[in-house]
């Protein structure tokens, strides 16, 4: 997030809240089309793949949670101009988690979780709004220091996010190693997947007059398909008794973001690959 301040500026920011609907097309794929797709595939794992209950509740719960922070990095390395967006899309989500997440795990798993409002408030600060700002006030104060850090902070950023990717997993490796495991697996992959394909394709269809519809379908991709699987990790914890329901929150935790870097990877090839054809 420090990152996309020193490589932004407030105007890009302003710029990104010219674009509402795009705004809602993002909260939309988080809120809307993640969720039936959640409930897909949990009803999917009880009924066609014999997995207990627990388990097609753990994959919902997955889906009724807000976007990933690290979505808005994805999108950064594909597109830096739309970074700015991603980061409104994300912070909307994850602001209205609060009372979108309840009503939904209420709605889809038949259970009211309460969610710590205070907590998520003090979340956003600390991985949005605080790394963010400083960047911004970095780049516009002191622009010497920032051309110095900038060609250290893409390495740097590499190995946060592989920190934040291998924590969870190491963390939760006897949840992800369970009888269930490799069949949990196959159904995140899935609902993963048909997140990113479904925020791409839509975009394409809802905007496909815009000058700019490749990147906003990669950026609309990646928050459909990138969620805070570490929040869906902490509410099975807390508010389900039954330890099953943590596993495919811990599964997602680790493939959301594998999966997300991975299109990073094959987008920016596809781009440069396209950038070298019109030279």
């Amino acid at each position: 997030m420090f990152a996309v301040g020193v490589n932004s500026s407030e105007k890009d920011f302003l710029e990104a809240l010219k674009q509402p609907a795009a705004i809602f097309a993002g909260y939309v794929g988080q809120f809307f089309v993640k969720p039936l797709l959640g409930y897909l595939f949990g009803t999917i794992a009880v009924t066609l793949c014999g997995l207990p209950t627990s388990i097609g509740a753990g994959i919902m719960l997955v889906s009724c949670v807000s976007g990933a922070q690290l979505s808005s990095y994805a999108t950064f390395l594909t597109d830096p101009a739309l970074a700015p967006l991603s980061v409104v899309m994300t912070s909307l989500s994850t602001a209205t988690a609060v009372f979108v997440t309840p009503f939904l795990s209420l709605l889809l798993i038949g259970k009211k979780l309460p969610v710590d409002v205070k907590g998520m408030i003090s979340s956003i600060t600390q991985i949005v709004v605080a790394p963010i700002a400083a960047g911004l006030l970095l780049n516009r104060f002191f622009p010497r220091i920032c051309d110095a850090i900038r060609p250290f902070l893409p390495p740097l950023s590499v190995l946060v996010t592989a920190c934040c990717v291998g924590a969870p997993l190491a963390i939760n490796i006897n949840s992800v190693m369970s009888p269930f495991g490799f069949s949990i697996l196959l159904l995140i992959v899935a609902f993963h997947l048909s997140s990113f394909v479904a925020g791409y394709f839509l975009t394409g269809l809802a905007f496909h007059r815009a000058p700019d519809v490749k990147a906003l379908q990669r950026t609309l991709s990646y928050e459909t398909g990138m969620q805070s699987s570490l929040l869906a990790l902490a509410l099975a914890n807390r508010f389900f008794q039954d330890p099953l329901v943590s596993v495919p929150p811990a599964i997602s935790t680790v493939l959301m973001s594998l999966m997300g870097f991975s299109l990073v990877m094959i987008w920016s090839k596809n781009k440069e690959q396209d950038l070298i054809k019109q030279s």
